[in-house]
């Protein structure tokens, strides 16, 4: 060595072997242990000189390579223990790693760029990455950018080896340079340098996770699944797993080796094991925003390694993912897949992509893997928008079933009890949107079609959300657990008996205000909405709505429980549900009018008036989902929401007052084509009478009780319409035929649901005296919660000859009637006696006046929560009489004026009338209605003050409130505070 050699360069140059004896030290290749202790002690102590020494070696390995491309056998050797010594400075000077750094990334990227495909190069050169990942905390890369541009360059060439395929028949050669590549990469992994930046995250996980993605969509999937396994119960090192935790002084590299002897060579399923346990790692380690960057850098991968097709492989990986990921940070990943499917929901045509991202979005949500702080209001907005979007496109679109699938995956998991209730109020509101505006498109022609089909999937995601939410979380069945029963009026193919069992949920079910915006469908101008719809409002009455006070007997035949039996508050209930109806009442009336219409209409579908056209998203053809601003001549707020094509939620809403007002004039226009009798002009085909029969069996099995009141007034007036003059066409007695059919196999089910046997002969002996044709068809199959293809409607059959229509003895309705309402069960369920009941089903009965009695805002709506006078009233009669003779006709609440009353001493006075006047006058306060304009407006006045009887200290005042049962107004603590003795 020279007289003037720098210290340094003597250290680094004692490591090395002499030259005689480079060449056959193999094979460790590895420096002088003695002279290696100095030039770390050097390091450790000095790190002033840390740079020298990384500049020294960065020039050794720079020549090194050179020599060794050529096969320079000493040149290789020298540089296999250069990188040795190198790794022996990144342990030692970990403290100071930072200052080695430029110098060690700079010889591993030379080293690789010039000998790939020496393994036991590339080996070397992992062991030293792999120590420096262990070691450094990052930072250094954000601050230069040198290093930066070096450090990515590595990660490329491991990615690279990772996934190579050498052209040998030796597999173990290939296996083992693969695992070499992902052991760096899990080093990687496993560093502070992929989590410290968030501007330095996406570039390095893009490189990462293509590379592990190669080897797990190339598997078959149930290798994965053992894979998978096997990593959750062989648990990793513990400074692999607690890297982050533990100290630097404290953390320990691990050294990779091309070939141990003695040991068989790497198998695919070990490469499959390390990609696996690498992924989990960088998924584990991963905060919220860094999951985003993830989820897109995998849908990059996706895209280049061409792999969207494998669609079990794209679900599994979805799965583990979310289960992966840290508990507060797995709304990510379903957060990502939907915002990654609106990016592309202009595409043309339905792609391998937009499929895999479909089938990846319902894996999550069906899967049992929790998910806390996800947004279900905004998953399931974006996805209605996907929805409308690619309706307007191509109607047909491949992709709409499995958007549909992901708006019913939506219910698998339910976090609050009223999600299911919100989620179906936000399908609603945009289906009652869609009905009244439609889908705008490229093509104008086929605006009908879109409009159709965005119901239909809408409509269809509706049920399998309701669906979904009732397989997620059943409790067990009790002795009031609704049962089906057989009906004689479903199709073979549709036997209830075939149906599972329903149950009950921990969830708030969706009440009949939310469903009565959609009962207009029902009356469509597409027979294909109309048969969806019929089914989906079957499903409804089956399974969703709410039943208060149904009973199944030891029959099988379902009713109300008689008024007779249960508590005084029952009892109460009871008459209020029966008298004023509650949500699911008023829904009944509603349906019975629009079935009516259908029956009889010769004009059906939506009027759609000249308004401004709704406005335009940014995408340029889907029209934003809300509702137009009211004019000035409107009262009342609208809620509506515009459509953000980038996925932003709007509030959760009712439909605005300007489409319920629309509604309401679509609904006065088929009003007016309702014809007093039925004639040939009628628009309802065969199928749409059978479909009629469908939805009035399941009311009267279902919702026995109100299904009766609400529905034999209509049932008398449909008969009416088919009182016809002897003279009348062959085509309107054809019609006439059909829908007494209809009426004839309605009073079978009520015979067999009420059990009057005298009804059930009836209605059989009227049937058997039918002629085969033209008769009610059967219906298809239908799945809730799966988009099927639209439906064709069964016509009238063309009348040949005069008289080919023969007669049948039909239903006498009055004679019917009769029968049920002389039936003891129905008296006991309904607690009215048999001219009450022939009083209120025999009463007139008009389309509109059904559809007031739905729309009418009840003053009796306290009846659904528990009116505290009704409750009171029959606790305090100690008779059987429980008419409404009997009951106090007010139902006013307790107000402001009773506090007063009671405070100045006269809640005692048994006759309000008796009571003074009050201290305050209620001409203080600002009427309601504005009363200025009129000339019989009041005028203001003031009455003369008045000292107040009774003074009263907090306490009292508070005694009297609850005494009053001021405070909470729910339940049955109204009755208890009534009857509260004073503290």
């Amino acid at each position: 060595m020279h007289l003037f050699t720098p210290n340094h360069v003597s250290l680094i140059a004692a490591c090395y072997p002499s030259s005689s004896a480079l060449a056959s030290s193999g094979p460790e290749y590895r420096p002088n242990a003695q002279e290696l202790s100095k030039l770390t002690y050097y390091a450790a102590n000095r790190p002033g000189k840390i740079n020298k020494l990384g500049g020294e070696l960065e020039k050794r390995v720079k020549a090194g390579c050179y020599k060794a491309q050529y096969g320079n056998v000493r040149a290789r050797a020298s540089l296999l223990v250069t990188l040795s010594v190198l790794r022996a400075l990144a342990v030692e000077c970990r403290r100071d790693i930072s200052l080695l750094s430029p110098a060690l990334v700079a010889c591993l990227k030379v080293t690789l760029d010039s000998l790939s495909s020496d393994l036991e190069v590339v080996a070397r050169a992992a062991s030293v990455f792999t120590a420096w990942c262990t070691f450094t905390d990052g930072h250094v890369i954000e601050a230069d950018s040198n290093l930066a541009r070096d450090y990515l360059a590595v990660l490329r060439r491991f990615a690279q080896l990772s996934t190579a395929d050498v052209k040998s028949v030796d597999h173990e050669l290939r296996n083992r340079t693969r695992l070499v590549g992902l052991a760096a990469l899990t080093g990687a992994v496993n560093s502070e340098a992929l989590y410290c930046s968030s501007n330095h995250y996406k570039p390095q996980v893009s490189i990462i996770s293509r590379a592990l993605l190669f080897h797990v969509m190339n598997a078959e999937l149930s290798v994965l699944d053992e894979c998978a396994e096997a990593i959750k119960s062989n648990a990793t090192s513990i400074y692999l797993a607690e890297f982050r935790s533990r100290p630097v002084i404290e953390r320990r590299a691990v050294s990779i080796h091309a070939h141990v002897d003695g040991e068989n060579g790497p198998s695919s399923s070990d490469v499959l094991n390390t990609s696996l346990r690498a992924l989990q790692h960088m998924i584990q380690h991963s905060n919220g925003a860094q999951i985003g960057l993830l989820m897109q850098a995998t849908f990059e991968g996706l895209g280049d390694l061409k792999v969207w097709e494998k669609l079990d492989q794209s679900r599994w990986l979805a799965q583990k993912a979310c289960e992966w990921a840290q508990y507060q940070y797995r709304y990510a990943v379903p957060t990502r897949l939907v915002e990654q499917l609106l990016l592309i929901q202009d595409s043309s045509i339905c792609t391998a992509q937009h499929r895999a991202l479909a089938t990846m979005v319902p894996a999550v949500f069906t899967s049992p893997v929790p998910l806390v702080n996800l947004s279900t209001s905004d998953i399931i907005s974006n996805l209605i928008t996907l929805v409308l979007r690619r309706v307007s496109i191509d109607p047909q679109d491949a992709l709409l079933p499995s958007l549909v699938e992901c708006i019913s995956s939506l219910g698998a998991h339910i976090y609050y009890s009223d999600q299911i209730q919100d989620l179906a109020s936000e399908l609603v509101s945009r289906l009652v949107t869609v009905e009244m505006q439609g889908v705008t498109g490229r093509d104008k022609e086929f605006g009908d079609r879109r409009r159709s089909q965005a119901i239909r999937c809408l409509l269809a995601g509706l049920l399998g959300l309701m669906r979904a939410a009732d397989g997620s979380q059943v409790v067990s069945d009790d002795k009031n657990t609704l049962q089906n029963i057989p009906s004689s009026s479903f199709p073979q193919n549709n036997d209830p008996s075939q149906r599972p069992p329903s149950h009950l949920s921990r969830r708030t079910r969706v009440s009949g205000e939310v469903w009565h915006e959609t009962l207009s469908l029902l009356c469509d101008g597409d027979f294909s909405v109309r048969s969806d719809y019929a089914h989906a409002l079957v499903d409804y009455l089956r399974k969703e709505i709410p039943k208060r006070g149904d009973t199944t007997d030891e029959n099988g035949v379902r009713r109300s429980r008689p008024l007779i039996e249960g508590s005084p508050t029952h009892q109460a209930n009871s008459i209020g549900i029966l008298l004023y109806g509650d949500s699911a009442t008023r829904s009944l009336h509603a349906t019975h009018a629009y079935l009516f219409i259908l029956a009889t209409t010769s004009s059906l579908g939506i009027s759609f008036n000249s308004t401004p056209s709704p406005a335009h998203s940014t995408t340029g053809d889907i029209p934003s989902i809300g509702v137009t601003a009211p004019t000035q001549n409107e009262s009342g707020p609208v809620n509506g929401s515009s459509t953000d094509p980038h996925g932003s939620s709007p509030a959760r809403r009712s439909p605005g007052l300007l489409a319920r007002t629309r509604k309401s004039s679509n609904a006065q226009r088929l009003l007016e084509s309702v014809p007093e009798k039925v004639s040939a002009a009628a628009s309802a085909s065969l199928s749409d009478y059978a479909l009629i029969l469908y939805v009035l069996s399941a009311i009267h099995e279902e919702v026995p009780t109100r299904g009766l009141l609400a529905g034999l007034p209509m049932l008398m007036a449909l008969h009416g319409t088919t009182e016809i003059e002897d003279g009348t066409n062959e085509a309107s007695k054809q019609r006439v035929k059909v829908i007494q059919e209809l009426l004839a196999r309605v009073w079978l089910v009520l015979g067999r649901v009420w059990e009057c046997t005298e009804l059930v002969d009836l209605a059989e002996k009227a049937l058997s005296t039918m002629e085969a044709a033209p008769t009610l068809p059967s219906l298809p199959e239908f799945i809730p919660g799966v988009l099927r293809p639209a439906q064709t409607e069964v016509r009238f059959p063309p009348i040949e000859a005069e008289g080919a229509v023969g007669p049948w003895s039909n239903v006498n309705a009055e004679e019917a009637l009769a029968i049920l309402v002389s039936s003891k069960s129905v008296q006991e369920a309904t607690g009215l006696d048999r001219q009450g009941l022939l009083r209120r089903c025999s009463a007139k009965w008009s389309v509109d006046m059904a559809l007031r009695d739905a729309d009418r805002p009840s003053n009796h709506r306290m009846m659904e929560g528990g009116s505290p006078l009704l409750k009171l009233s029959p606790a305090l009669m100690a008779i059987e009489n429980l008419s409404l003779q009997s009951l106090t006709r007010s139902v006013r609440g307790v107000g402001v004026t009773d506090l007063r009353d009671a405070l100045e001493g006269r809640a005692g006075a048994s006759n309000p009338a008796l009571v003074r006047r009050p201290s305050v006058s209620t001409l203080e306060c600002s009427p309601s209605v504005d009363l200025r304009s009129s000339p019989l407006g009041l005028t203001r006045s003031r009455s003369r003050p008045k000292k107040r009887a009774v003074t009263s200290s907090a306490g009292e005042v508070r005694e009297v409130l609850n005494r009053l049962g001021i405070g909470k107004q729910n339940g049955s603590s109204l009755l208890k505070a009534s009857f509260q003795s004073p503290a």
